[in-house]
């Protein structure tokens, strides 16, 4: 199965290791991985400014990047989501919607791909630890992903999962969120790492890639002893 990559600006600038373990997980899952080197931003963060008619430029080249792709997979649910939205914006463009649909058609977020698409729910990883997962909300409430991640994650041979108390709630990030109303958004991700502390978890493991900045760094900067992973690295464990 031919699958192609769509890393995310934040995996491909500040994650490259997530991005790595997406593409060995998949390749011996048995799917063939090409990356197009003229993706670009998927348009999030200026759409959700306002800059709607701006961000089609950018919209459009990833519509056009991955138009010959059987299959568009992310480690990102919200930049999954992204490309789902693109048919609403693109409604009644005679050219653009019905690109569009089929580019949202043929996009998933990784652990939905592998259990909805790929029919897999034990991908044979190994990993000793106590683990808590994050459910960022653009995943969760908008592409409605939500089984995969625990379904995988339970099958993990050697990893303990604790349930996180106020997993519904948002960190905070939100993408622009956290830099026009910073002093909310800390207050946010405060109240997360506090819900992660109580879990008495080693790890908090997430899909995506700005949850776990966001709340990574407030561990780090508040000397928690907790690390953070993005799911893709744990089922790439062995």
């Amino acid at each position: 199965m031919k699958v192609t990559l769509f890393a995310t600006c934040l995996v491909d600038m500040f994650q490259s290791s997530v991005g790595k373990a997406t593409v060995e997980l998949l390749e011996r899952l048995g799917c063939e991985i090409d990356f197009p080197e003229s993706q670009v931003c998927c348009g999030q963060p200026s759409y959700n400014s306002g800059y709607v008619k701006e961000s089609k430029d950018a919209f459009k080249r990833m519509i056009d990047t991955f138009s010959d792709s059987e299959y568009v997979v992310s480690p990102s649910g919200s930049c999954a989501y992204m490309f789902h939205e693109y048919p609403e914006i693109f409604k009644g463009d005679p050219i653009w919607e019905p690109k569009a649909k089929k580019l949202a058609e043929k996009t998933f977020e990784l652990t939905q791909f592998i259990v909805e698409v790929l029919k897999i729910e034990d991908v044979g990883a190994k990993f000793e630890g106590t683990v808590t997962y994050h459910t960022s909300c653009h995943m969760t409430r908008l592409l409605g992903v939500v089984k995969p991640p625990m379904i995988l994650l339970n099958n993990v041979k050697g990893l303990k999962f604790t349930e996180l108390p106020g997993k519904e709630q948002c960190c905070g990030f939100g993408g622009t969120f956290s830099v026009k109303m910073a002093q909310i958004s800390e207050q946010m991700v405060d109240e997360k790492v506090r819900h992660v502390e109580e879990t008495g978890a080693e790890y908090l493991i997430g899909a995506d890639a700005g949850c776990l900045i966001n709340i990574g760094g407030r561990i780090e900067r508040t000397g928690k002893p907790i690390k953070v992973m993005h799911i893709a690295e744990i089922l790439n464990s062995r």
